[in-house]
């Protein structure tokens, strides 16, 4: 009848309740729709415009493919982009936890399945790089309950290796710039499977510490339920013994004082 407000009468009202409520919605909302979320959308959304524009008219129209390449540099800029922003101003979310590394491989294996289909690139180098990429994120899966394997310098430089091998190719190159790319590529499949097989490395390392500290933590625990079990019906035992060992000390000093 007053008007006054809920918190001039002492409760909190119905009102803020729901508004808090709407609160939490927004800012989960706010979230989601980040710039280092919307950088890694539309690079998944590149990735079929990529493919479109490289396999245009053939494959094998010069201005297509460099329309393709244009796309495709977008895509490795924003892969760059992205993380670094996710990091820097605490924008790491799931839906970026998950979509990121999923972009990253999208983009790459289009672009290399093309390559091969087109007859530009052999079916072994994108068959390698592919392997390598889908074997690393299964060990992630593997080893992710231990801990975490940290990117590495060899692997920076195998993802620039392989972004400017590919993107070369998607151009129609000629001459000398087309013998360039080959070594390019093949820097590029060295660091593949060279930072692969540290990567397995380091993964068996990381699960095999993790197995051990889980091994020590069951031990540990167990030694300190032995150790409290056996203490606590003891102590029992002697709380239990004490009357009667006072009244038996009570009873040999009547037995002395009657002999006197």
């Amino acid at each position: 009848m007053t008007g006054a407000p809920a918190s001039a009468t002492g409760g909190s009202g119905a009102t803020p309740v729901r508004g808090g409520k709407l609160g939490t919605a927004a800012v989960n909302q706010a979230s989601l729709w980040n710039i280092a979320n919307l950088l890694t959308m539309a690079r998944l959304v590149l990735v079929p415009g990529f493919v479109m524009l490289l396999l245009h008219n053939g494959g094998y129209d010069p201005a297509w493919r460099s329309f393709a390449w244009a796309a495709f540099a977008v895509a490795m800029i924003t892969d760059l982009f992205d993380g670094h922003l996710a990091r820097t101003y605490n924008l790491v979310t799931d839906f970026g936890k998950i979509a990121d590394p999923i972009a990253d491989k999208a983009i790459m294996g289009a672009a290399l399945i093309c390559l091969s289909y087109l007859g530009d690139l052999p079916w072994w180098v994108t068959g390698v790089i592919l392997f390598r990429e889908l074997g690393i994120t299964v060990l992630r899966f593997w080893v992710i309950r231990h801990g975490v394997i940290p990117a590495s310098r060899g692997g920076k430089m195998k993802t620039l290796a392989q972004g400017t091998a590919v993107g070369m190719y998607v151009l129609a190159l000629t001459g000398p710039l087309a013998t360039l790319r080959f070594w390019v590529m093949a820097v590029a499949v060295v660091l593949t499977v060279v930072t692969g097989l540290d990567y397995v490395r380091q993964a068996i390392v990381l699960r095999r510490q993790g197995l051990a500290a889980e091994r020590s933590a069951a031990a540990q625990e167990a030694v300190e339920a032995a150790a409290e079990a056996p203490g606590s019906s003891e102590g029992a035992d002697r709380v239990s013994g004490a009357p009667d060992r006072v009244s038996g000390t009570s009873g040999a000093r009547g037995a002395a004082e009657a002999e006197r």
